[in-house]
């Protein structure tokens, strides 16, 4: 394989196993706050004691997701020196301001957080918490404020092949940022709610008997779980619906291979469920249509075209000069359907799982085959955020950034493919050993469960006991 390709997998390998544990911490890191308020406002103890389980989990989320940051900024620097160049006026600021501030943020209320039980107030060990609720999301922010840009480059200017910032503010204001952004967050809710309440699930599954209290703790987790994936699942349909009638303009050439549209649609124009296209002849090979749904959807009324890329790529050649703009259309086109089905399957299941948790008729708890769904969604989220990934960064080919930079332009120019392999098979180890690592430590987490802290404590206060105290002499 060629050097540019070999970057490409690398790429995607770190930011896609990387994005495995971002949501996953933001999203157990809301629940956990969540959860410690309940106790706050409630003064009930089993509420502190589901904080205390669930905050394991998170905390090895987190300490993991920053061990693969690392890698991920490592690789731009190694493979993507070209394209740091280029982009590193606009990245300084949010980058910088992420780096200092909000993962500085975060990072020290994780510590306040968690050495400081019994040793403040209740109110104010909550308020840690949701400090770095905060951090994770400002984090979040910045460096999304920077990918934004990759998308659609504004508040800059070119001087000598470099893109030069111009205008902060219009960079943090553009509203590919506010829609990558919030989506994104919801996503993360998302993974926090039915995650917590998957492996609730599977505890209740595993476990055919337990205390009255551990099983207390499961199902209460699981009812936060399902109203956290129910919102989650409302914010997401919304924006990702503002983002993609913004892709209509910003990168038509994406929009149209997420429907799989070579040629122009015509008015109305039709949604296409399933499709296959011939990526050599581009052409559709089949596809099934709903009539007036894609203009609906593009422009919230039954009538409107939406051109298609044959169109587009001329436009792109008459405007850029001589190349192939067309990104992989079938990854395109099911990655979209993956994640959006997705997330209409967290709609149906959280909904239907709080309804049968209520109060008056909680039959979920006790049926196996329903907490077997359950426990199945806990890893849809995963493929919901990797599938959205892949389409917000394959759907940007050829460009890095968008209309400015090419792939082909961005990379390193003293790496060799020998070294780019050796690095790929030292990621690839280094990412299979801790996806086990922290596999094997949430299924520990999980087996001691949740009342495992109270009686390691109560063991050890009565090892700590004078032996004289029994009365024996």
């Amino acid at each position: 394989m060629d050097i540019v390709t070999l970057a490409r997998i690398q790429f995607a390998m770190t930011t896609v196993f990387h994005y495995f544990f971002v949501p996953f911490s933001i999203g157990t890191g809301l629940i956990v706050a969540i959860m410690e308020t309940m106790y706050v406002i409630k003064k009930n103890d089993i509420y502190l004691k589901m904080t205390k389980f669930w905050a394991n989990i998170f905390l090895l989320s987190f300490a993991v997701g920053v061990v693969t940051g690392l890698i991920q900024e490592f690789q731009f620097g190694m493979n993507w020196s070209e394209y740091s160049r280029f982009v590193g006026d606009i990245f300084g600021a949010p980058l910088a301001v992420e780096a200092l501030l909000a993962f500085f943020l975060e990072s020290t209320f994780i510590g306040l957080w968690l050495f400081t039980w019994n040793k403040v107030s209740p109110k104010l060990h909550v308020t840690f918490m949701w400090l770095v609720v905060f951090g994770t999301l400002m984090s979040a922010f910045w460096i999304l404020v920077a990918n934004s840009f990759m998308q659609h480059p504004v508040g800059y200017t070119m001087n000598n092949g470099r893109a030069e910032m111009t205008d902060f503010v219009a960079l943090i204001t553009s509203h590919q940022v506010w829609y990558e952004f919030s989506h994104v967050i919801f996503g993360a809710v998302i993974m926090g709610g039915t995650v917590i309440a998957g492996m609730a699930a599977i505890q209740l599954l595993r476990q055919k008997t337990m205390s009255e209290i551990t099983s207390s703790i499961y199902k209460k987790s699981m009812r936060i779980g399902f109203v956290v994936a129910l919102i989650g699942s409302l914010g997401i349909l919304g924006t990702g619906d503002l983002q993609m009638k913004a892709l209509v303009h910003d990168q038509p050439m994406k929009f149209a291979a997420t429907e799989g549209l070579y040629e122009d649609s015509g008015d109305p124009a039709a949604w296409t469920v399933i499709a296959w296209m011939n990526t050599v002849e581009r052409e559709r090979v089949f596809g099934v249509e709903i009539p007036y749904m894609l203009s609906i959807l593009s422009y919230n009324k039954p009538s409107g075209y939406v051109k298609g890329m044959n169109t587009i790529e001329a436009e792109l050649v008459e405007e850029h000069g001589e190349g192939d703009y067309f990104p992989p259309v079938n990854t395109l086109f099911w990655t979209f359907r993956i994640m959006a089905g997705i997330g209409m399957l967290t709609l149906l299941v959280s909904s239907v799982g709080l309804f049968f948790t209520r109060k008056k008729n909680p039959k979920l708890y006790e049926s196996r085959w329903m907490l077997w769904v359950v426990s199945l969604m806990t890893i849809t989220p995963f493929l919901a955020n990797t599938s959205g990934w892949l389409v917000t960064e394959l759907g940007r080919y050829p460009w890095t950034v968008y209309g400015l930079f090419k792939i082909e332009d961005s990379i390193s120019p003293n790496v060799s493919a020998t070294s780019l392999l050796i690095s790929n098979i030292t990621y690839f180890t280094l990412f299979l050993a801790l996806g086990g690592v922290m596999v094997y430590f949430v299924n520990r987490q999980l087996h001691k469960g949740p009342e495992y802290g109270e009686e390691l404590e109560a063991l050890e206060n009565q090892a700590a006991k004078d032996p004289f105290d029994g009365g024996g002499y």
